[in-house]
C-alpha cells in the first residue's frame, strides 16, 4: 500500500521545544529592605543628600538653686553627605532573532534586565554595610586573617552583637512575638535583623537556642526570607551576603553577618529615577541603524546606601562549618 509518512514530509523540528522558560537561579535581595528611604526631588539642582542627626543631651542631675537661671546647653548636630549615582545595562537582540525566535524575547529580556537591576542595587546596599566601622570578629581573632575554621557563628558571638547594639541605644527593628497556645512555639521577643549567608545559616541551626520559624506562635509575623531567630536578633538568608574569599586564615573565607537596628541605614535616589526600562526599538538609532538590525533592552537607575549610625551596626565576621 502506498502511505504517506514521515519519511516523505519530515519532522518540522528535530525535537520537541517546551516554551516554559526555566525558572533562573537569583539570590534574596535583602540588603535594601530596611533601609530609610530618602529620596532626592527631581530637579533640586542636586544630586547630593544631606543627613543630619542633633546629638542628645546629657542627664541633667543638678538640683536648680532657687532664683538662679542655670547656663542652659548648646544643641549639636553631626552631618554626612551621599551622593547619588546612575547605574545600568543593556542587552543587543538583532532583527533577525525577534523575527525568528519562537520565544517572547523582549519579555524575557525585560525579566532578566530587572533581576540584574535588583541584584546590583541589593550589591550596592550590602557593600556599604559591609564596610561598617563596627566591627566583631569571631573568638579571639582581630582582623580578618586571624579567623580560623573553628569560628563560627554562635549564640555567645550574637549576644555579643546585640550588647553592642544596645549598648548604642540601638532601638530593635520588630516588635514582640507573644507566646501562643499552639504546640511547641517559643514567644520571640523584641528584635534586632540579620543578614546571613546560608554557610551561615547552616550554623545558626545548630546553635543553642536557635528559634527556627516553624516554632514562631504567630506565623503571619514571618519576614520574607527569614529563617528563625536567636539572642533578640531575627534572620534573613540570602546567597547574596557578603564573603571575604580567602581572607582567614589557611586562606579560608570569612562570612559578613550584618545586624542592625532601627534606622541604621538610608538609600536614596531621584525621584522619578527609581528604575527604568528602556527599549530601543529597530530603526531607533537612524543613521547609525539605516537597514533596522538592531534593538535594545536596557536598565538604568539613581541609587546610594549610606550608613546613618555606624553604632546600629554591627559587621560579625566569622568562619562556617561547611
Amino acid at each position: 500500500m502506498g502511505m504517506t509518512t514521515r519519511t516523505q514530509i519530515p519532522k518540522e523540528v528535530s525535537v520537541f521545544y517546551n516554551r516554559t522558560m526555566l525558572l533562573r537561579a537569583v539570590p534574596a535581595f535583602v540588603h535594601n529592605r530596611f533601609a530609610q528611604v530618602r529620596d532626592i526631588p527631581a530637579n533640586s539642582g542636586s544630586n547630593v543628600i544631606k543627613f543630619r542627626v542633633y546629638g542628645a543631651l546629657t542627664a541633667q542631675t543638678t538640683a536648680l538653686t532657687e532664683g538662679v537661671t542655670p547656663t542652659g546647653k548648646q544643641l549639636s548636630v553631626t552631618d554626612s553627605e551621599a551622593t547619588v549615582q546612575y547605574y545600568g545595562d543593556y542587552v543587543t537582540l538583532t532583527d533577525v532573532v525577534l523575527t525568528e525566535t519562537i520565544d517572547p524575547v523582549l519579555t524575557e529580556a525585560a525579566e532578566v534586565l530587572g533581576e540584574q537591576a535588583g541584584a546590583s542595587v541589593d550589591a550596592l546596599a550590602r557593600d556599604v554595610l559591609a564596610a561598617s566601622t563596627n566591627i566583631q570578629w569571631a573568638s579571639t581573632a582581630t582582623q580578618d586573617s586571624q579567623v580560623t575554621s573553628a569560628m563560627i557563628i554562635n549564640r555567645s558571638e550574637v549576644k555579643q552583637a546585640v550588647r553592642n547594639l544596645r549598648g548604642n541605644n540601638a532601638r530593635p527593628v520588630t516588635s514582640m512575638i507573644n507566646a501562643s497556645t499552639g504546640w511547641n512555639t517559643v514567644p520571640v521577643g523584641k528584635s534586632f535583623i540579620g543578614i546571613v549567608s546560608e554557610d551561615t545559616a547552616y550554623d545558626l541551626d545548630d546553635a543553642a537556642g536557635f528559634i527556627p520559624v516553624e516554632k514562631y506562635p504567630n506565623k503571619s509575623t514571618v519576614m520574607e526570607d527569614e529563617i528563625g531567630s536567636l539572642a533578640n536578633v531575627r534572620f534573613i538568608m540570602t546567597t547574596n551576603a557578603k564573603v571575604a574569599a580567602g581572607a582567614g586564615d589557611n586562606s579560608i573565607d570569612v562570612h559578613y553577618t550584618l545586624i542592625f537596628g532601627k534606622e541604621a541605614y538610608a538609600q536614596t535616589r531621584i525621584s522619578g529615577k527609581t528604575l527604568m526600562n528602556i527599549v530601543k526599538p529597530l530603526g531607533s538609532a537612524g543613521t547609525a541603524d539605516p537597514l533596522n538590525q538592531r534593538s535594545t533592552s536596557g536598565w538604568k537607575l539613581s541609587y546610594v546606601a549610606k550608613i546613618l549610625n555606624q553604632g546600629f551596626l554591627v559587621v560579625l565576621r566569622h568562619a562556617v562549618s561547611a
